[in-house]
């Protein structure tokens, strides 16, 4: 794996996020950023930064239970990108456990490895 591809991958991810948020289309940025959060699991920036934005969202949505389970991510997140401890493919949402390993989307299973 490429981790610059990674990067660049996040990236894109992320400021499509941006745009969708910016928008107004709260489901379409929760879908970028459960793709960006795949991708930036690594490092603890990206990892934070998505689960921030996850919860923004859920803020916005008036979603106690997602805004709960990012209040828990956000304190342990980037923590455990430090130690190497993420499970593969997980979205981040607070509608999986945060330790579980989820299948990747096709288009990111090179990118992952």
């Amino acid at each position: 794996m490429d981790a610059d591809l990674r990067r660049q991958a996040f990236e894109r991810e992320s400021s499509a996020a941006k745009r969708a948020l910016a928008a107004g289309d709260l489901d379409e940025a929760f879908r970028l950023i459960e793709r960006a959060h795949i991708l930036g699991q690594p490092w603890a920036g990206p990892h934070s930064w998505a689960h921030w934005e996850m919860l923004k969202i859920g803020w916005r949505r008036r979603d106690a239970r997602e805004v709960r389970g990012q209040l828990v991510r956000l304190t342990a997140g980037g923590l455990l990108s430090w130690m190497g401890r993420l499970p593969v493919g997980n979205t981040g949402g607070a509608n999986v456990p945060a330790e579980q390993p989820m299948p990747l989307p096709d288009d990111l299973v090179d990118l992952c490895k």
